[in-house]
């Protein structure tokens, strides 16, 4: 019978059986065993002759140590078959076999690139170099997990002061945190403590409560400086206090046609008084004055300020865009670019807290507060002032109780400090409505009918707060 290689050469017969031992991915081949001399020398001729080293797939879990035992490879741990302890040099010093430049793995290879992370290395610190040769865990094994491989460095707890709840419930003074001295204001009755309100929200880091008697501070000193001369109207012959409140009127208007925010509307206000204070306005203009309040007012408040093309449009094109641009120009340099308006809306949110948030004693404060822009009078008083009084009115149109000493703590006024300007706000309530866009915005139920509810609290119970001498002077600075 003929030899399947008896046709060939013995060079090609010697080739074609080589090839059958070198191929281990063949399961019929031949199981001729290889010495381990033999071995070696054939791969140094395969790497002599430039063939390509097979490549080692991903999927061997095992790696053979010195002894010639199996242990387990970590499933995501190093992926690196070099640098071993009982790797290639304790095997009688055969050094491993050199892979093309161009198939090197990148597990191999620390170069200084940019490293993919993954689960695993984000477990070391960031700082920490990657050891190569440290063994793997006796679980490497297992899958890790991610509690073991996220390893995230956390804050330590902030200990928040001890509240005394039984002292809560009873309406006394509540524990602050160590080394501080409860805050008790000195106009307050000696038998009735203040809630220390703030430390229920120190975990909170946008009522920033650690800063928030610094902070208000700080406002009450800046309403000082941002208050407009109350008597301005003296030296501006073509004005009179009646059409500043008409052109306030108008401006509530504009303001909730844009739907824009509060503070907005009383920033241009201020605006308006502090520019007329320091410049002297013609009747024609002093519309153009407003409306460029208003527009630089939503610059600073709003996140998404209306187009100036809108407002020249609501003053029924009267006032070009260029117009209003010059204007704006014009009464930023006045006003030195000064906008600290500390706005009379975050005294009332302060004094809100102390009444526990009450949505309607709320929306009635607003009211209330919004009077000060329409009414003259109450030019020459701090924002925190009028706030102050706007809360204390609607509390007792409401029946919500007497103004006590956590609310005189957190608004920084008394009873006896409130009247003056509590006076103001029920007289105005009692005359005749002046004043329609004002009136009409807030007997919507939106606003639930807050000037209905209020101008029929006043028409009953004004005798027994306002004498006669706040409407006669009234009367006599508007003719």
């Amino acid at each position: 019978m003929t030899s399947p290689d008896s046709s060939l050469t013995p060079l090609q017969a010697r080739s074609l059986r080589t090839r059958g031992t070198m191929n281990e991915n063949d399961e019929n081949g031949p199981s001729a065993r290889v010495t381990r001399a033999k071995a070696a020398a054939l791969t140094s001729d395969v790497s002599a002759a430039g063939a390509k080293k097979t490549l080692q797939t991903k999927r061997t879990t095992s790696t053979t140590t010195a002894t010639g035992t199996q242990r387990p490879r970590a499933a995501l741990g190093d992926v690196s078959n070099v640098n071993k302890t009982g790797g290639a040099e304790g095997k009688a010093g055969k050094k491993p076999v050199a892979a093309k430049a161009g198939l090197t793995s990148k597990a191999t290879v620390q170069t200084g690139g940019v490293q993919k992370l993954s689960r695993t290395n984000s477990s070391r610190t960031a700082l920490q170099p990657r050891d190569s040769n440290r063994k793997p865990a006796p679980n490497a094994h297992k899958r890790p997990s991610v509690k073991d491989t996220c390893v995230v460095a956390q804050e330590p707890p902030r200990k928040k002061p001890e509240l005394d709840r039984k002292t809560r419930n009873t309406g006394n003074i509540v524990k602050e945190p160590a080394g501080k001295e409860p805050e008790i204001s000195a106009k307050d009755a000696p038998n009735d403590a203040v809630q220390d309100l703030d430390t229920e929200d120190l975990d909170d880091p946008l009522m920033a409560a650690e800063y928030v008697v610094e902070i208000f501070e700080y406002l009450k000193d800046l309403e000082i400086i941002t208050l407009p001369n109350p008597d301005y109207i003296d030296h501006q012959p073509d004005l009179e206090w009646k059409m500043r409140g008409i052109l306030v009127d108008w401006l509530i208007e504009v303001h909730t046609r844009f739907r824009l925010l509060p503070e907005t509307l009383f920033l241009a206000v201020n605006i308006i008084d502090r520019f007329l204070s320091a410049e002297v306005v013609a009747l024609d203009r002093l519309q153009l004055v407003g409306v460029t309040a208003m527009f630089i007012a939503s610059k600073y408040e709003e996140v998404l300020s209306p187009h100036v093309a809108n407002f020249s449009h609501v003053a029924d094109e009267t006032f070009s865009d260029k117009e209003i641009l010059d204007a704006e120009r014009h009464v930023l340099a006045t006003l030195e670019y000064n906008m600290s308006f500390p706005n009379p809306m975050n005294f009332l949110r302060r004094i809100s807290k102390a009444d526990n948030y009450d949505i309607q004693t709320r929306t009635l404060g607003k009211y209330l507060m919004e009077i000060s822009l329409l009414d003259h009078r109450f030019m020459g008083f701090p924002q925190s002032h009028i706030s102050a009084a706007a809360m204390y009115l609607a509390r007792l149109i409401l029946e919500r109780g007497p103004w006590d000493a956590t609310l005189a703590h957190y608004s920084g006024y008394t009873e006896e400090e409130i009247d003056p300007v509590f006076q103001l706000m029920v007289d105005y309530l009692h005359r005749p409505v002046s004043h329609e866009a004002f009136f009409k915005k807030y007997a919507s139920k939106k606003f639930l009918k807050a000037s209905i509810l209020t101008r029929q609290w006043a028409k009953k119970y004004h005798h027994l707060y306002v004498d006669g001498s706040e409407q006669s002077s009234y009367a006599k600075d508007e003719q």
